[in-house]
């Protein structure tokens, strides 16, 4: 079975009916017995009535406008656990199912409760059976037990699902949306997580959500990407990173998982999607080596990872100071140009104790949950 899987794909409404991917590319995709893009917003209207409270932009499609780059791709799946798939509420999650239905692709990693966005996506040829899972990293797309939303990730549960599938399955593959945006690293967490992942059964590990390619590295004989970057995604970004993508082909067979990756580019102004040829190519799987040895040398992963702290650092300094509480921009700018964010060693304290302890932490959510909801 051969498998081609990509990271985030988001076309705007500015980009209907244009001719924006290469014919190579849809090429390839014909030739694939499967195909799973990461669709990173629900297909609904533009109604504001149904936008969620959250940090961030709120991204949605329109039906018009990204089906026929999803049928010109041939796309059999999408994974759908990831932090915008909830932007429009439980209308636009719902909507989103019944267009893929009525379109008859397929969903993952997403359901109308917590108990279906677990669910795995089963493919078969040729008498194997192979799972696919997908979960993301908790923000503001997370099912609940009695409403639409993510598969969350979640250590308990990721586990279950993982073996469960394994147990009925030849292969499971694991897809995640998470990390760092921007940053072209694991960080040490989540490397430790997904290794434990081909532990607990997975054959191979994909990740995407960070807007950056990163490396990969064979765990115990287990492929693992860190992240695929973006794939198609037509907003304006400041960072080159933002229009560089890698498809992974990933070939199964009785014997065992072979891996490629294929690098792509979206063109700047009119994001038209192409592979990298030539010295291009070659300047990006340089890239990816240099990554993937960076992953595989323990030492050098946690000193990136420590500079990576070090430049965020000021930045989260600003998101965990009270001045966040303060709704008008100005006054909250104000505070800032005149250095003030009342954090003192006593809250920083308390802060770090909320977020470290399972019990506090529980009970913040909690609390924080029923406060934004009021």
């Amino acid at each position: 079975m051969r498998i081609l899987i990509v990271g985030d794909l988001f076309v705007s409404d500015q980009y209907y009916d244009n001719d924006l991917i290469d014919k190579s590319i849809q090429d390839m995709f014909s030739s694939a017995d499967y195909r799973i893009v990461n669709l990173e917003a629900p297909i609904t209207e533009d109604n504001p009535k149904n936008k969620i409270l959250k940090t961030g932009p709120h991204l949605r499609m329109s039906s018009d406008t990204i089906m026929p780059y999803l049928h010109q791709l041939k796309i059999d799946a999408v994974t759908m656990a990831n932090n915008h798939i909830l932007d429009y509420g439980d209308k636009g999650v719902t909507d989103t199912f019944n267009e893929l239905v009525d379109h008859k692709i397929k969903y993952i990693g997403a359901g109308n409760d917590l108990t279906e966005a677990k669910k795995p996506l089963s493919l078969h040829k040729d008498g194997m059976k192979i799972a696919i899972l997908n979960f993301c990293e908790n923000e503001w797309s997370i099912a609940e037990e009695d409403s639409p939303g993510a598969n969350p990730m979640d250590i308990i549960d990721n586990t279950n699902q993982i073996r469960e599938a394994k147990a009925s399955h030849d292969k499971v593959i694991v897809i995640v949306h998470g990390g760092h945006e921007y940053y072209n690293l694991p960080s040490p967490r989540m490397q430790k997580q997904y290794r434990f992942y081909a532990d607990q059964g997975a054959d191979i590990v994909v990740g995407h959500h960070t807007h950056c390619i990163s490396g990969n590295e064979v765990y115990k004989g287990v492929p693992i990407y860190y992240s695929l970057g973006n794939f198609l995604f037509t907003m304006n970004n400041p960072n080159d990173e933002w229009y560089t993508g890698l498809i992974l082909e990933v070939e199964i067979t009785s014997e065992g998982i072979d891996c490629q990756i294929h690098p792509v580019r979206q063109e700047k102004e009119s994001f038209e999607l192409s592979f990298l040829k030539d010295i291009d190519k070659e300047e990006v799987l340089g890239r990816f080596e240099t990554y993937s040895n960076v992953i595989n040398n323990p030492d050098e992963l946690l000193d990136n990872w420590k500079m990576y702290i070090e430049k965020q650092s000021k930045q989260y300094l600003n998101y965990w100071s009270p001045l966040s509480f303060i709704n008008n921009r100005y006054v909250a700018g104000l505070f800032r140009r005149l250095g003030i964010n009342f954090l003192n060693k006593k809250g920083s304290s308390l802060y770090m104790n909320l977020m470290r302890c399972e019990a506090h932490r529980d009970l913040s959510f909690g609390i924080l949950i029923k406060q934004i909801k009021l």
